[in-house]
């Protein structure tokens, strides 16, 4: 499975509008894209404007569709002008151990 963790760092004042954004994006991967089995969205304690994402997808085929999908396109609109920077982390899920109702 291919696996991104995306790090974002959003412009002061920015956060609501963001939070919107990716809210809408994750929700419409997870429900439109057949290959993408995982979108979190998680704060850093401490830093209100910093972000990690965790995404999930079956293979790196399904990360290249997810690219082209109407909402990334709309969420891409959306990040230039809520986002000072980002840092993507693409890799491979290797061990995972999760009990979904606590997610």
């Amino acid at each position: 499975m291919f696996s991104l963790v995306v790090q974002m760092q959003v412009r002061p004042g920015k956060r609501e509008e963001f939070l919107a954004g990716i809210a809408a994006n994750a929700e419409a991967s997870v429900r439109d894209e057949p290959g993408c089995l995982r979108f979190d969205v998680c704060s850093v304690e401490g830093e209100e404007d910093r972000f990690l994402l965790y995404e999930l997808y079956t293979d790196a085929e399904a990360f290249e569709a997810h690219k082209r999908a109407p909402h990334f396109a709309q969420w891409r609109t959306i990040a230039a002008t809520v986002l000072e920077g980002q840092v993507n982390t693409p890799g491979s899920l290797l061990v995972s151990h999760t009990t979904e109702e606590n997610a």
